[in-house]
């Protein structure tokens, strides 16, 4: 089982969120615990991560030491051209 860390900054963008958008991407984050059997992943392109897609939000994230046993989410943002 991974541990899953929020940054500050991820942390303060999914407070700012409706509740029932938090509650969608608390659920959608806590699946990352069985990485790699999780849909809805991307790998970015240009930067190291991977994106999980809630809806119309996307929950950027690391996975330390290319070993999944801790996934940091680093930002949640609302699905736009400034997104990525």
């Amino acid at each position: 089982m991974n541990s899953i860390e929020w940054t500050t900054k991820a942390l303060r963008q999914a407070r700012k969120l409706p509740p029932t958008v938090q509650g969608d991407i608390a659920e959608a984050v806590d699946t990352l615990r069985s990485w790699p059997h999780v849909e809805q992943i991307k790998a970015l392109v240009g930067k190291p991560g991977y994106r999980l897609r809630v809806g119309r939000y996307r929950v950027l994230f690391t996975i330390h030491a290319g070993i999944p046993l801790v996934v940091r989410i680093e930002e949640v943002k609302k699905r736009d051209e400034h997104t990525y």
